[in-house]
C-alpha cells in the first residue's frame, strides 16, 4: 500500500534533493501527518472515496500547515482513508520507511557528491 507515495517521496529525494518537499522535516513528517490525517478523517467519515477525497485534500492543508510539505504524503491520507489499516502497525512500518528513504537519500548523497539534505528542520 506504500509503495506509490514513498517511491514517488525517493524520487523527489534523488532527483530534486534540494527543493523543500526532498527534505527530512518534510518527508518523514509530511508522511506522518497526512497518515494521522487520514486516520482522523476516517475515524469521522468512514471508508471511502469520499473520504478519501477528503483526506487527501485536508492532509495538503495540515502538511502546509506545519510546514512540512511532501506532496506524495497526500497520498497516503488518500490511501488510509480506502483501506483502513490498522492504526499502529501503519505508523510504525510509516515512520521507518520514511526514516529509512532519508537515510538511504543521504547515503546516496555521499556516494554522488551532491548534498542531502539542504536543511534538516
Amino acid at each position: 500500500m506504500l509503495i506509490p507515495p514513498l517511491a514517488a517521496g525517493m524520487a523527489l529525494v534523488a532527483g530534486a534533493p534540494d527543493l523543500p518537499l526532498a527534505q527530512p522535516r518534510s518527508v518523514i513528517g509530511g508522511q506522518l501527518l497526512s497518515a494521522l490525517t487520514g486516520f482522523f478523517v476516517l475515524v469521522v467519515a468512514g471508508p471511502g472515496t469520499w473520504s478519501a477525497a477528503v483526506a487527501g485534500g485536508l492532509a495538503l492543508g495540515v502538511m502546509m500547515a506545519a510546514r512540512t510539505p511532501h506532496s506524495p504524503a497526500a497520498a497516503t491520507a488518500v490511501i488510509v482513508a480506502l483501506q483502513s489499516p490498522p492504526a499502529l502497525p501503519f505508523l510504525a512500518l510509516l515512520a521507518t520507511a520514511s526514516v529509512l528513504l532519508v537515510a538511504v537519500g543521504v547515503v546516496g548523497s555521499r556516494a554522488t557528491g551532491r548534498p542531502y539534505p539542504a536543511y534538516w528542520l
